[in-house]
């Protein structure tokens, strides 16, 4: 193939980002917003060997899995990647890539239960997280382009709850009225980097991220007459990082926390508190985990645990439950989560990193009935606490995963099917999952992000007798 060309090929199959493979001329080209079966057009923009990636030019025949996106910028916005599918085709999509990613990175040959569906496919996001910049005509607020820090300027977001536009309309009159102008990441000028808010039943957590100091009083009257519960604050990050907040934080308006009530569990969640962004999975997603999980006389080990809610949730069905969180915002309201639901007598939260309080807490409950829960960031679990956790031998793992590569790597390593080598990770030779400490008892999809290729995993292994 060459660049720049067009070529016509029908598609054989989906990429794990939703994109379409198609093999044409000996080479495997990947075009997004293509859907398996149909041929399409496309015009190849880069070339790697027998690899290429290619632009969807026209769709010759359709398939009956394709819908018309909701969003006017979908194919241009880097948030989303499914709208062009059906919501059953997003579904079988996930659990196929889950089912796939075991199988390539793993060896195994698992059965994946049926995604759990979410009865809201758009409008379901509960935080915010906007990139403010410099525009062509001014203020730029939006989402970037895929592989790109390029803002694609956005009133309002079909994922977001409905209050983006309220947000985003009075950010920019703000921003206008008072001079102020968005970050360029390109020569470090400008003041606000990102908008970021939470909502949590009915109240809002609303933070500007700026590169300095600024008087947020115009902005407070703005959001006044949009939002009547919330909390205003500013964070200050002049760093070149991309991380969203840094350390120094500025109360402008209320006490920066809110407090909410969720399967019998009251907590505190703050501006940079860890929770799912989708409210319905998340209760379905954690009561199935309690389910498995929660058990008299035993012991729960919640790792990377947040703001407490689910090792709270475990704890009041558990002899005892740990939760282990580096964050120490999410620490301090887990701790006060405990003290709210008069949980102090078996709900035990530590403040740390995950491989370096793991042996502690795995000492201290050796000779009981443990299970321990993994729901590890993206990058999904170090080593030494899988090391950790093999060698404490608990009677149940369940695995919490947002990436079906790093959940299929993390599976492999506790079932042996992945062994560790001076050259990295190797396929076991001669591999028989019915030597494995662990059984695969189920593996559950929950759609947290509708719309998008990313899905929640719920894995549980039991303990072979």
């Amino acid at each position: 193939m060459e660049k720049n060309e067009d070529y016509r090929g029908t598609v054989s199959g989906l990429g794990s980002d939703g994109e379409g493979i198609i093999k044409c001329d000996g080479t495997t080209a990947f075009v997004p917003y293509c859907l398996e079966g149909e041929e399409v057009v496309f015009t190849v923009h880069k070339v790697s060997g027998n690899i290429a990636y290619g632009r969807l030019s026209e769709v010759d025949s359709v398939s009956p899995d394709r819908d018309v996106p909701e969003c006017p910028v979908f194919e241009k916005c880097g948030g989303c990647q499914l709208q062009h599918m059906t919501y059953e085709a997003q579904l079988r999509f996930k659990r196929q890539t889950i089912a796939s990613s075991v199988k390539k990175i793993a060896g195994l040959d698992v059965e994946v239960e049926p995604v759990v569906a979410a009865e809201k496919q758009y409008r379901y996001r509960n935080k915010l997280v906007l990139p403010v910049g410099k525009g062509q005509s001014g203020v730029a607020t939006g989402f970037f382009a895929p592989r790109s820090h390029r803002i694609i300027n956005i009133s309002d977001c079909p994922i977001q709850a409905e209050w983006v536009r309220d947000v985003i309309a009075a950010l920019r009159r703000y921003m206008a009225d008072f001079d102020v102008d968005g970050y360029d990441e390109t020569d470090g000028s400008g003041k606000i980097r990102h908008i970021v808010v939470r909502e949590i039943q009915g109240n809002f957590i609303i933070t500007v991220v700026s590169t300095e100091v600024i008087n947020l009083e115009g902005f407070e009257a703005e959001l006044d007459k949009c939002f009547e519960r919330y909390t205003l604050l500013l964070n200050v990050n002049a760093s070149e990082a991309n991380k969203v907040f840094a350390d120094e934080w500025h109360l402008c308006k209320g006490n920066g926390f809110f407090t909410a009530e969720e399967e019998g569990i009251v907590f505190k969640a703050g501006a940079d508190t860890f929770l799912q962004v989708n409210d319905e999975i998340r209760t379905k997603l954690y009561a199935k985990v309690r389910d498995v999980a929660a058990e008299k006389n035993s012991v729960a080990v919640n790792l990377y645990s947040g703001a407490g809610m689910l090792t709270a949730m475990l704890a009041q069905k558990c002899d005892e439950a740990y939760g282990i969180e580096v964050s120490e915002e999410a620490h301090i309201c887990a701790e006060e989560l405990k003290g709210m639901n008069t949980l102090r007598g078996n709900m035990v939260n530590i403040c740390g990193r995950v491989e370096e309080k793991l042996d502690d807490v795995l000492a201290v409950t050796d000779g009981k009935r443990r299970t321990v829960i993994c729901d590890p960031p993206r990058k999904g679990m170090e080593r030494s606490v899988v090391r950790a956790i093999t060698c404490a031998a608990p009677d149940r793992i369940v695995l919490v995963s947002c990436s079906p590569a790093t959940f299929a790597r993390d599976l492999g390593l506790f079932t042996g099917s992945l062994v560790e080598t001076p050259d990295g990770l190797k396929k076991a030779e001669g591999y028989d999952m019915g030597s494995s400490p662990y059984e695969i008892a189920e593996i559950t999809p929950f759609d947290m992000f509708p719309q998008t290729k990313h899905v929640e995993i719920v894995c549980v292994l039991e303990k072979r007798q």
